[in-house]
């Protein structure tokens, strides 16, 4: 248990460095994707919960926050005024393309596996999960 929370951290640390310049954190970045894969549908704050690889987090704040940004669009629901609609803006869409390196270079985290250790982890943290 230590060796996963030990990792974890490490990992955060890493991934980190990826968005010292860019004024979001990982789980804004976690968000800004979910609306990316949506886009141009609009979000609930519900789907973007279910998706978040984070479930600790509170969306809602997270939300709030890239809006201020200017990195996405919140409007009440058409159909149900309680409800809002969340939207990747332009700007937003343009901050993740400048990120898009990302997918590539945490590549580089798992260098001293080989790709079968790579599939067994997966494998085994789903395992643990289930």
């Amino acid at each position: 248990m230590i060796n996963l929370v030990y990792t974890t951290n490490w990992l955060n640390a890493k991934y980190d460095v990826f968005f010292k310049d860019s004024d979001i954190t990982i789980q804004q970045f976690n968000v800004l994707r979910i609306l990316r894969g949506q886009y141009p549908n609009p979000c609930s704050i519900k789907l973007i919960k279910e998706r978040m690889l984070d479930r600790m987090s509170d969306a809602s704040r997270i939300v709030d926050k890239l809006r201020a940004k200017k990195l996405l669009i919140r409007k009440e629901c058409p159909n149900d005024r309680r409800s809002v609609d969340i939207v990747i803006s332009d700007k937003g869409l343009e901050l993740l393309k400048s990120l898009d390196y990302i997918d590539e270079n945490s590549k580089d985290i798992f260098s001293s596996l080989s790709p079968e250790e790579v599939n067994q982890l997966n494998i085994l943290l789903d395992k643990l999960r289930d």
